[in-house]
């Protein structure tokens, strides 16, 4: 069922594009249909499975052991590859270029970063089963695929980043850009921090331990999250009709707030996960363990709770932004109508020739 109403989605999509009467189809499309082709085709074969009987509800499935481990990798790293990045550099094409009134620094460098990102991410999954019964040369195959993903994705950053040009004073005078703008710098950093942590001497120390939670919260967090709150800043007042958000200065404190609170999460995850896999990884001069689990639990204590007050900081954030939207949908504040605007869909009124007087 999930497949069938995402291939809906698809036609939906598709048909849009067929409909166009512009030829030249923008770069953030390309991403929005790869994102959408491909979680299709991870979902499918990752669910393969073969019925026992007709009427039972058991089934068999068709990968087992380490073919399993494999596919389940193969999806669940390009779930968030095509999910929470493909689909949210559409995002960042559309919404960055919009919001400050420029064109997109190189069109050129968004469709290498394109066909880049997708041919290399999707063999980025083996890197999750380093020392493991997965072949070494599957191993090091995700991993050299994953260092190559560096090139494509802070190509994807600078485009973003200098879409500014010329438009720079923005950051100062526009939360919303500044938003963005820090998105795209998380990005930047967790897709530096990905591919290291791939290399195998790093993923010894790094892999199972909370310093994955921290990379992949600095991602998520920043990344996807401040993307989405950036497009949704843009997005309500332009479907309201509004002149501008409710208030300017919730959104300072909603940026400032969650950025904050980003930062606890993140370092404090480092630092918990670094210490924990050289916990597991200490013995004393009898060859045995030196730390039990239960003693590593008891030391990532302190940072679980600046976990958690990092996690709150960014939820109120979230809920800051939830008042300013609904208070801007409302028409409060500055938020008043643009009734005095044309409707830019509108059917532009004839123009009066002036004739020169004889």
């Amino acid at each position: 069922w999930l497949t069938i109403v995402w291939v809906a989605y698809l036609f939906v999509f598709l048909g849009t594009l067929w409909k166009r009467k512009e030829p030249h189809i923008y770069v953030a499309n390309w991403f929005y249909l790869s994102f959408i082709v491909t979680i299709a085709m991870l979902h499918i074969v990752n669910n393969l499975s073969i019925p026992v009987s007709w009427t039972g509800t058991k089934s068999v499935q068709v990968f087992a052991g380490v073919q399993d481990a494999m596919t389940q990798w193969w999806y669940g790293h390009n779930a968030v590859g095509f999910f929470l990045t493909t689909g949210f550099l559409a995002i960042m094409y559309y919404f960055i270029p919009k919001r400050v009134n420029r064109p997109v620094y190189s069109y050129r460098l968004s469709i290498v970063h394109f066909w880049s990102l997708i041919f290399i991410y999707i063999w980025a999954g083996p890197h999750h089963l380093h020392y493991t019964a997965l072949p070494q040369w599957a191993q090091t195959l995700g991993m050299t695929f994953s260092i190559m993903l560096w090139m494509p994705s802070w190509g994807g950053m600078i485009n973003g980043v200098m879409t500014l040009s010329g438009a720079w004073d923005k950051l100062r005078t526009d939360p919303v850009v500044r938003m963005m703008v820090v998105s795209l710098a998380f990005y930047g950093m967790a897709t530096f921090e990905g591919p290291l942590m791939s290399v195998r001497a790093v993923n010894s120390l790094s892999h199972y331990t909370e310093w994955g939670i921290g990379h992949v919260h600095s991602g998520a967090l920043g990344w996807v999250g401040y993307i989405s709150f950036g497009a949704l800043y843009c997005l309500v007042p332009w479907l309201y009709k509004k002149k501008a958000l409710f208030s300017k200065s919730l959104v300072e404190w909603h940026f400032w707030i969650s950025t904050i609170g980003i930062l606890f999460y993140m370092i404090s995850m480092w630092f918990a996960g670094i210490m924990e896999g050289l916990m597991w990884r200490a013995y004393n001069e009898y060859g045995f363990l030196e730390y039990s689990f239960v003693e590593t639990v008891e030391a990532k204590h302190i940072s679980y709770m600046i976990r958690a007050l990092g996690g709150g900081l960014y939820f109120s954030g979230a809920l800051i932004m939830a008042y300013n939207l609904v208070r801007t949908a409302l028409g409060h504040g500055a938020a008043e109508p643009v009734d005095s605007k044309p409707d830019p869909y509108a059917t532009p009124e004839p123009r009066t020739t002036l004739v020169p007087a004889e």
